[in-house]
């Protein structure tokens, strides 16, 4: 088992951390998933930095500290699971926790800041780190995000046939490879980082267990219209957002526009499992019209109302999770940084120009060295 590598993914949705053992030759071979949810306390507070507040540069210090051990922990539990040694893995490529993403050029370049301590997460499991992938895009010009259209395009992708791929992770993101290779990929809009806030604000859970919250209400056409009226949704990608604009202010603010009645919770929830399928069908017929698939993976594959809902936007078109095609929907992002933690060792760029906007391809990412 040579040229393993570990990816650790914990996403927008806050759900805690998913670590994949995997290998990428001759081709992608998995030899391990594990997850594991975030403590409370740790959650709340890398929640919290995502809006201004007191303290931050001492608090996101701590969250640094504290999501490097919810990482190591992952890390040792899959070694164990694998029953491989740490010496048998060349680098773990640890993507961070994004709390701020303003790719926007407002002094001339923009940033993106995902917390992370990754000196201490090679400390910890006495492996190499690779970190901090977006900024070198960003760097270049580039919005940083998405990252996983190249990773989709080498694993999904076929000859010939224009393949469409969309995560529903706290935000959904578009991937659409043509019939030529030519590659396009963009955040679409908000999906579990909205559903999910207001599932566990209305009913106390975490999150709404294969959308049978949602699929118990109905869609509140004037929300969805105000919704909708985002200005997001129409601009040309590349583009990408995340919980700076589609935060629970944002919601909030929509749901005064609507105006009347206060409405039930369940509505809500089933109008906005319609807006993520609604702006994801739309980036799909508008970019990728020649596919006859899609292709879906992160936590929105396991909604049961979301898929539904999508594949009725979608008519004529298969919407499957990528179980289909070989990679668990679960897995796909944590292999995705496993993956660009391999083409970092191997200096080959990670990032795709035409997806992200740089102005060319670079290598992503830092090296931490266990020792």
């Amino acid at each position: 088992m040579d040229d393993l590598y570990i990816g650790l993914m914990s996403g927008t949705s806050l759900d805690g951390v998913d670590a994949v053992l995997a290998r990428f030759t001759p081709t992608l071979k998995v030899h391990g998933h594990v997850h594991r949810p975030f403590d409370a306390a740790l959650r709340s507070e890398l929640l919290a930095l995502n809006t201004p507040g007191a303290d931050e540069l001492h608090r996101a210090a701590l969250a640094g500290n504290g999501l490097a051990r919810a990482y190591a922990a992952a890390v040792h539990e899959l070694l164990g699971v694998a029953g491989v040694r740490r010496e048998q893995v060349r680098a773990v490529g640890a993507h961070g926790q994004t709390v701020r993403h303003r790719p926007a050029p407002v002094d001339g370049t923009g940033y993106t800041i995902q917390i992370n301590q990754p000196a201490l997460l090679a400390e910890l499991t006495g492996i190499d780190v690779v970190a901090d992938f977006r900024s070198r895009d960003i760097a270049a010009g580039g919005q940083g995000a998405p990252l996983v259209p190249a990773f989709h395009r080498a694993v999904f992708g076929r000859a010939g046939v224009v393949l469409a791929v969309v995560n529903l992770g706290g935000i959904a993101n578009l991937t659409v490879v043509d019939a030529e290779g030519r590659t396009l990929g963009f955040d679409t809009g908000p999906a579990n980082a909205l559903l999910d806030h207001w599932c566990e604000r209305h009913t106390g859970r975490p999150y709404d267990a294969g959308g049978r919250w949602a699929a118990q209400g109905r869609v509140l056409a004037p929300l969805l219209a105000s919704l909708r009226q985002e200005r997001y949704f129409t601009e040309p990608p590349p583009k990408s957002t995340g919980r700076d604009l589609f935060h629970p202010g944002w919601l909030q603010a929509r749901l005064a526009q609507a105006g009347g009645a206060p409405p039930a919770a369940e509505d809500v929830q089933a109008t906005l499992a319609e807006l993520t399928a609604g702006t994801v069908a739309d980036a799909f017929r508008a970019h990728a019209g020649g596919a006859s698939e899609l292709l879906v993976c992160g936590g929105g594959a396991f909604n049961d109302d979301l898929m539904r809902r999508l594949a009725s936007q979608l008519p004529g078109v298969a919407v499957v999770p990528s179980d289909a095609r070989g990679l668990p929907a679960s897995q796909v992002e944590a292999c995705a940084f496993a993956w660009l933690a391999a083409e970092h060792l191997a200096r080959r760029p990670g990032n795709l120009a035409g997806v992200t906007g740089a102005r060319g391809e670079r290598v992503l990412g830092a090296l931490y060295p266990s020792h």
